[in-house]
């Protein structure tokens, strides 16, 4: 194995720094929650908005209107 400079491992050193701030950078972009509050809501809503969301949500609100209806007559 080849002897190295002190100038070469504080280049790699320094590679290595910027590398991981990069990385660190990305991960707090990824994970902020502001961010992924606004994902999570536009996937939600990009979802209900698809025909099989719609189907979805009708049926969803005819059960419940049913069972609202039934409550309402057992008493």
């Amino acid at each position: 194995m080849a002897e190295r400079s002190a100038d070469d491992i504080q280049r790699d050193i320094e590679q290595a720094r910027v590398g991981l701030a990069e990385a660190v950078d990305e991960l707090a972009h990824r994970t902020n929650p502001r961010r992924v509050s606004e994902q999570l809501k536009q996937s939600l809503r990009a979802r209900a908005n698809s025909t099989e969301g719609r189907i979805v949500i009708g049926v969803t609100g005819g059960v419940v209107l049913l069972l609202i209806v039934k409550r309402i007559r057992k008493h």
